[in-house]
């Protein structure tokens, strides 16, 4: 199997005043401009990353973020306009947040682009974490219960949709179509059109490892996206044990993708130092969104105040270079990194050499890509 290179932007733009000293995120407020130049960056990422080989270019979908740390609400609409701009790179969704849509509106805009895009496009499917996003689009998020209920039942819909000349659905959330007379009939059954030119390649992130959202994947076929890190051997560990018990014997990684966080510089401890800021402001905006687990609520609360926060015990960009969710150094050290990586799972499919990037600066992403398309991605593809 040969493994992909991927990265993953969350749809930030150049952010100024940042870091535990910096600006608070709630007071952040970015002009019309400067938050639409995202699809520009988006651009510069996918010409520099065609030229280099990568395989996929993965979005994040959010929405209502005036702070400027993910701008990008239409990942299809986005991927058709960029693959016209490129030759060979696909695009992907990391992830779609499936409750933010009327399912069958998320497969039409996916089956069109792609058919627009030749199959440059791949699908990823995400519950959202963000109440301001999910609620205010009309799902529950804060009960965990009725999203997780909805979230299967609408993925259920878009893979009937596509996999069907035509369907029903009669669900808990859902009946498709409507009892309504269509030219004199009742209708019983509709098609989704266009459909998709094939069979379509999903992916969803695995967190939590729960028995439940490990089946509904396996079961719909689905693919997992894994953080890199402390729990990355538990996770690709019980996701092999879940495909033994559904009959599938695989190879340590098969059927996952493993995000980390690269950064190039000449040392590692540059590297280091010139991360410590944008690893700062990436805990200022996730722990109060309690997606940094373990900590307590002394310290969400910390980062919140410029003169606490770095006296709190948050973890730190050396913290994460440990464990191994970002990987800093030069083109040398995170080939020896990857690869250890790659002789550790050697079914694994997929390595995504970014993890969002929150904060870090369109210009230094630029170049971490050039420089690992040059130095440390042929090394792999030889």
């Amino acid at each position: 199997m040969t493994m992909r290179f991927d990265y993953f932007y969350g749809g930030h733009v150049a952010l100024q005043n940042i870091g535990f000293a910096g600006l608070p995120v709630d007071e952040r407020s970015e002009s019309d401009e400067h938050l639409a130049s995202v699809f520009d960056i988006a651009l510069d990422l996918a010409r520099t990353m065609d030229r280099a080989g990568y395989d996929t270019l993965w979005f994040a979908e959010h929405h209502f973020q005036r702070e400027g740390y993910g701008i990008i609400p239409n990942i299809p609409m986005l991927a058709v306009y960029l693959a016209g701009k490129t030759q060979q790179l696909r695009f992907g969704s990391m992830f779609n947040i499936v409750p933010a849509w009327h399912p069958l509106r998320l497969a039409e805009d996916f089956a069109m682009a792609d058919r627009l895009t030749g199959g440059r496009i791949r699908f990823g499917i995400g519950r959202g974490y963000i109440p301001r996003e999910v609620e205010t689009l009309g799902s529950p998020l804060d009960d965990d219960q009725a999203n997780r209920a909805l979230f299967e039942e609408q993925v259920e819909i878009v893979f009937k949709a596509w996999n069907n000349p035509s369907f029903s659905h009669h669900g808990t959330y859902y009946r498709l179509p409507p009892e309504v007379v269509h030219r004199g009939r009742i209708l019983e059954e509709i098609a989704l059109v266009p459909r998709p030119r094939g069979p379509v390649e999903c992916w969803q992130p695995i967190v939590s490892v729960s028995p439940r959202g490990i089946d509904f994947m396996i079961r719909h076929g689905i693919k997992g996206v894994v953080p890199s890190g402390g729990r990355m051997d538990e996770i690709v560990k019980k996701w092999r044990e879940a495909l033994h018990r559904a009959g599938r014997e695989t190879l340590p990684g098969e059927g996952l993708a493993i995000v980390v966080q690269v950064h190039l510089a000449d040392t590692q401890e540059q590297a280091i130092r010139e991360a410590t800021t944008w690893y700062e402001e990436q805990v200022k905006v996730l722990a109060p969104l309690r997606m940094m687990p373990g900590l307590t609520e002394t310290q969400i609360q910390a980062t919140f105040d410029p003169l606490q926060a770095p006296t709190a015990g948050l973890p730190t960009i050396r913290d994460m270079v440990r464990a191994g969710s970002w990987i800093c150094g030069p083109p040398e050290h995170v080939f020896e990194c990857l690869s250890e990586i790659e002789n550790r799972f050697p079914g694994l499919e997929r390595i995504v050499v970014g993890a969002g990037a929150m904060a870090m600066p369109p210009d230094i992403i630029l170049r971490d890509l050039a420089w690992f398309g040059t130095e440390v991605l042929p090394k792999f593809t030889r």
